[in-house]
């Protein structure tokens, strides 16, 4: 079993170690994982500033959020990774980054991450136009938005991210459901679309738990059936994630989110 989507150090304080390194091995040994995919949000690293201007400058709330996490160097990150890389481990394991996609910065991001090699890059959409639309603290704004015309940009800006084929993987394709917004709209023709894309691009897509994990367990599990289904008939290659953004959930919800999966 794998978990592909395990956030790192995520800001935690106690820096980049062994110690700390060898607490994600001994999680997912106990959870039965045979291979984990370790990353970090770009938006911890300075060196991606001028990709976050765009959410910055959409409100006072943005700035400070973006601010008060861009406190480290990715140059730390690398070097932490070339140590572990000189050790064999009983558990798979991958380095990425989990890189927020925002299209007016998309050619800055390009430049920026031709810099760096990973063992996967995953595409995440938590912009849409300058807005994070999946933080609480920004809930609110949904009462003022058409949720059809969200959900079409949504998944445009996911297209571009496809397209720019910067990536490996797709994060939770479908977060934009975190608050339980529904479109009154078919959206199967998105849906067949982001599956061409992703097999264009050789690209696999998250079949995630974060959102039951991280907003509430009240949360459907997991892709949602109508988009699965496309997915699967299109032969997209799907990969189990935990979302954990700590030690203790490496592998959460990872043998349901596996069982959701007919076709292997």
């Amino acid at each position: 079993m794998k978990d592909v989507h395990i956030h790192f150090l995520h800001g935690d304080p106690i820096g980049y170690t062994m110690d700390f390194f060898e607490g994600f091995i001994k999680v997912a040994q106990e959870t039965g994982l045979d291979e984990i995919y370790l990353l970090e949000h770009t938006h911890q690293f300075t060196e991606f500033e001028k990709v976050y201007e765009p959410v910055q400058s959409y409100n006072e709330f943005q700035y400070n959020w973006v601010t008060k996490r861009m406190t480290e160097s990715i140059a730390d990150y690398t070097r932490f990774i070339k140590t572990v890389k000189k050790t064999d481990y009983p558990v798979k394991v991958k380095f990425g980054l989990e890189v927020c996609y925002i299209p007016k910065t998309a050619d800055i991001l390009s430049e920026i991450l031709g810099n760096y090699k990973f063992d996967f890059l995953t595409g995440s959409v938590h912009w849409i136009d300058g807005w994070g639309f999946d933080h609480p603290r920004q809930k609110e704004t949904w009462e003022s938005k058409n949720v059809e015309e969200v959900y079409k940009r949504y998944y445009e800006i996911m297209f571009q991210l496809c397209e720019s084929g910067l990536f490996s993987g797709l994060a939770h394709p479908d977060s934009i459901k975190c608050f339980g917004h529904k479109p009154n709209m078919d959206l199967t023709e998105y849906y067949n679309k982001l599956a061409m894309l992703l097999n264009k691009h050789g690209m696999y897509a998250e079949n995630s738990g974060g959102l039951r994990l991280n907003y509430s367990p009240e949360l459907e599990l997991g892709l949602n059936p109508q988009l699965l289904s496309v997915l699967e008939k299109n032969k997209v290659q799907i990969e189990t994630a935990s979302d954990a953004h700590k030690q203790s959930d490496v592998g959460a919800n990872i043998r349901e989110l596996e069982r959701m999966i007919k076709h292997r």
